[in-house]
């Protein structure tokens, strides 16, 4: 019989793999000879939306938004499909907004 300890550990190790495969993900559907480049700006998103410290819950707020931001400029700039911003949009929104409202 699993404790709620272990059912929320075993959740917030579900939202940590959701939220590395969403950065995967993003790096995966930008066209590959702008990969790198993109991969260095994702750095700063990534050090805080996955942050092991206490987060602040503005700041993650406010770096999703810009993350969600970037997205839609790679969209625009084509570096990135519709298909693919629809569904990475998405799961910024799921990951980081949704569970903040």
């Amino acid at each position: 019989m699993q404790t709620d300890y272990t059912l929320g550990h075993n959740q917030n190790k579900m939202n940590e793999e959701f939220s590395l495969r969403t950065f995967d993900l993003i790096r995966d559907a930008v066209l590959s000879e702008y990969r790198e480049r993109v991969a260095e700006y994702l750095v700063q998103y990534e050090s805080v939306l996955l942050s092991k410290d206490d987060p602040d819950r503005q700041l993650i707020r406010d770096t999703a938004n810009q993350l969600r931001g970037y997205l839609r400029g790679l969209n625009t700039t084509r570096v990135l499909g519709m298909a693919y911003w629809e569904e990475l949009d998405r799961r910024v929104v799921d990951t980081w907004l949704t569970s903040e409202e």
